[in-house]
């Protein structure tokens, strides 16, 4: 951030108007944005960042740590799942506990924008290295810093007592011998499960998507707080085929030492993760927390993920992509190409109120206390 923001900002504006996807009316405001310097003694004079973040623990830490090393910013952080966030900021109504909100999944993120819970009123000046235009909110409420594959982290040593075979597909989950094997994440808490619905709704069509998940909770054991929960269990056996993001397998393999864990995108098709960051509407620290989405947007936070356990692939142009998550090929192109972020972004609210609909609210599995 060594440039002067107007031209480059002014740029990045139309570019993302004119790439945006998401169906969405209202146009990002603008406000013209001071040179980095002057940013960053305005952020030092406001003192103070609080984040709400919903990536992995470590690597929030790190982050947080490490902006406020740069900038001596005093940097305060709760880990909260992404279907928790929107429903303590509404709570609030306008005076938000936290300035910016960090990692998780898109889905939670387009809501929250939907509700006003957002702020659009600055366009990072990082945000020109995004490598692509799904990687943004096209009206300025969030902007991606990684990506990561939906599929099934599976037991190899379970499955091989249990003398079945892992599942290919999403449609293999339905078979009655992994009836209380499958972990998945719970709809009313995290963001992983409304990925899922999403994608089953665009596969199948709406009123069978539905009813595909009706029929996947009969083989669901538990449904996890946090969308890396069925992750975590995998290796010990405790879960035997966890629905998840592939990266948090990755994970359990290369950090936690489990050789017994198989990563497996699905056949028949399967979706991604972007996870963003943004601003609230209302912030107390609004300019320290201009700041930290232009240090999200920067190697100097991205790169973070990976030295703390975190293998996404990064979405910035000028970041260099982790080498496990290279290893384990889980490149972002395997996405279904049929997938469409808009309507997804535009729809996730209501399929997930359909989904519970159809659960009758869900059981005991789906309490969050």
């Amino acid at each position: 951030m060594k440039k002067v923001f107007a031209v480059v900002l002014a740029l990045v504006m139309v570019l993302g108007v004119l790439a945006g996807c998401s169906g969405k009316k209202e146009e990002p405001k603008t406000e013209a944005a001071p040179e980095a310097n002057d940013l960053v003694s305005l952020a030092k004079a406001e003192g103070e960042l609080v984040v709400y973040g919903s990536c992995e623990e470590d690597y929030l830490r790190a982050a947080c740590d490490k902006f406020q090393e740069l900038y001596g910013i005093k940097t305060t952080y709760q880990r909260l799942s992404t279907g928790e966030v929107p429903a303590k900021i509404a709570e609030e109504k306008g005076k938000p506990s936290a300035d910016v909100w960090f990692g998780g999944t898109n889905n939670p993120y387009d809501t929250a924008a939907a509700d006003g819970l957002l702020d659009n009123s600055y366009v990072p000046e990082n945000a020109s290295h995004l490598t692509k235009s799904i990687y943004k909110d096209p009206n300025g409420y969030w902007y991606g810093i990684y990506t990561g594959l939906l599929g099934f982290m599976v037991n190899t040593d379970e499955l091989a007592r249990l003398n079945l075979e892992a599942p290919k597909s999403w449609d293999d989950l339905l078979k009655p011998e992994y009836k209380g094997l499958i972990w998945l994440s719970n709809y009313n808490t995290a963001g992983t499960p409304k990925l899922v619905a999403n994608l089953m709704i665009q596969l199948k069509g709406h009123d069978a998507g539905i009813q595909y998940l009706v029929d996947l909770d009969k083989n669901v054991q538990i449904y996890t707080k946090s969308g890396s929960g069925p992750s975590k269990n995998v290796g010990t056996g405790e879960c035997v085929i966890g629905i998840g993001f592939l990266h948090d397998g990755i994970t359990q393999i290369v950090d936690n030492g489990y050789e017994n864990v198989q990563l497996i995108v699905p056949s028949d098709g399967t979706a991604c993760e972007i996870g963003p960051v943004a601003i609230f509407k209302g912030a107390a620290h609004m300019n320290a927390a201009k700041l930290f989405l232009e240090f999200a947007l920067s190697p100097d936070c991205v790169e973070l993920a990976a030295q703390n356990g975190s293998y996404q692939f990064l979405v910035i142009d000028n970041a260099q992509q982790p080498e496990a998550a290279k290893k384990f090929g889980l490149d972002p192109s395997l996405v279904w190409d049929g997938y469409d972020f808009a309507k997804a972004a535009a729809e996730t609210k209501q399929n997930v109120e359909d989904v519970m609909k159809a659960l009758n609210g869900g059981d005991d599995r789906f309490k969050t206390e």
